[in-house]
């Protein structure tokens, strides 16, 4: 039987330590305006005065991933505005409560605690790994219902080791031992491969993960790993590390790393005659600024959305925020809070009072139990809280990504 996991737990597992008074300040800007057009706008159409279901919408709006950050929160925003301007939920408006975390683990906490204290009764957030694994250990204490639009860690709802659910938090997004084993088995089944090498960053949950998921279901299906490489965070040359692996002669090169990373490791590749094709995760994302056709070419990886799979979404969020979606965490972002709505939508059919404990009860046991109609995918809920759906396999045409099929 699975065990609800508790805040101390999780936070061992997390690797974060939560001593009163050591947090500073939320470096987010928490709103309840009408939206200006940005990512930290609240939504329009909802006001701070009477009633309202309140609902935090959090991830890195500057920093490093704010590319990501930017593009979840625009999503989960763009779609608690179309509900608003559809009525609300029986009537009542969402009122959304955005901060920004900065991808930092501390301030995420920070700005989380900050969201409760101003009565939001579900949370859409984080963005990355590990603000979104110590943000979900400070919700447990609230058993508030969280959905992450992107966090892949499998650690995010599930400890393996202590066999332990965190029954409050869901995601949208697979999870980083679902995108390795995905692609091991589309390179050896789809693709033939039989000879792989690897090369990640160490030290990070989401290129480890992915690498060593890739590692074991590759050689279960009775292909050989000819290398394994890694770098450290912050490091710029990959020549050594890939002149290895052009020693060791392998058919292609799994590389579960971000986008940025991934161009320069695509460049200093060719550079040196290493030219089989690259396999990735959704990291890659974005990547075609980065890298060239021919560095990109017969290269494929795996992700949530493929551009053109909901046009009604593309035209929206391109109206509402005047360009084009930035990758696929929007669409993520979008479905993340169709997954919140549908649970607060439960609660309060069931007229309970927003923001109690049987209220917070209500919208969990809807998520868990319920079937979401994505544009990422219809999805339900296994007993991890992973959501259970087709995979994109995008590969490149002229340097540009597009979906080959539904794996």
């Amino acid at each position: 039987m699975k065990k609800m996991i508790t805040r101390r737990n999780f936070l061992a597992a997390a690797g974060v330590v939560a001593a009163a008074g050591v947090l500073t300040a939320c470096g987010g800007s928490s709103s309840s305006t009408a939206a200006s057009g940005s990512a930290a706008g609240s939504a329009a159409g909802s006001t701070a005065s009477g009633e309202t279901i309140k609902v935090g919408v959090m991830g890195p709006l500057s920093g490093n991933v704010s590319v990501y950050g930017q593009a979840v929160v625009n999503g989960a925003s763009l779609y608690l505005k179309q509900v608003n301007a559809d009525g609300g939920i029986n009537g009542k408006q969402i009122e959304i409560l955005t901060e920004d975390e900065q991808g930092d683990a501390t301030q995420a906490v920070n700005c989380f605690t900050k969201m409760v204290d101003e009565g939001i009764t579900a949370l859409i957030g984080d963005v990355t790994t590990t603000p979104t694994l110590a943000v979900a250990a400070e919700s447990a204490d609230y058993n508030m219902p969280m959905v992450t639009a992107s966090a892949t860690a499998e650690a995010v709802t599930y400890d393996a080791e202590t066999d332990t659910v965190n029954a409050n938090v869901f995601r949208a997004t697979f999870t980083d031992p679902f995108q390795g084993i995905k692609m091991a088995d589309y390179a050896y089944k789809k693709l033939g491969y039989t000879k792989a090498a690897v090369i990640f960053k160490k030290g990070a949950d989401y290129n480890e993960g992915l690498a060593e998921n890739f590692v074991n279901e590759f050689e279960s299906l009775g292909g050989t790993i000819v290398d394994q490489e890694s770098y450290s965070d912050g490091d710029v040359d990959f020549k050594t590390q890939l002149t290895s692996i052009l020693g060791k002669a392998p058919e292609t090169v799994f590389c579960p790393n971000y986008y940025e990373e991934v161009g320069q490791i695509l460049s200093q590749a060719e550079s040196i005659g290493l030219t089989v094709p690259f396999l990735g995760g959704d990291g890659w994302d974005g990547l075609e600024g980065y890298a060239t056709a021919d560095q990109l070419k017969d290269s494929y990886f795996c992700a949530n959305y493929a551009k053109g799979a909901s046009p009604e979404f593309e035209e929206a969020y391109k109206a509402e925020y005047g360009e084009e979606y930035p990758n696929g965490f929007a669409p993520l972002g979008y479905d993340a809070a169709k997954t919140v709505v549908y649970g607060l939508q439960a609660a309060e059919d069931a007229g309970l009072e927003a923001g109690s404990d049987e209220y917070k009860q209500a919208v969990i046991d809807a998520i868990a139990s319920g079937s979401i109609d994505g544009i990422t995918g219809t999805f339900t809920f296994d007993e991890h809280h992973n959501p259970v759906k087709e995979t994109a396999i995008l590969t490149y045409v002229d340097g540009k990504p597009e979906l080959k099929e539904m794996f």
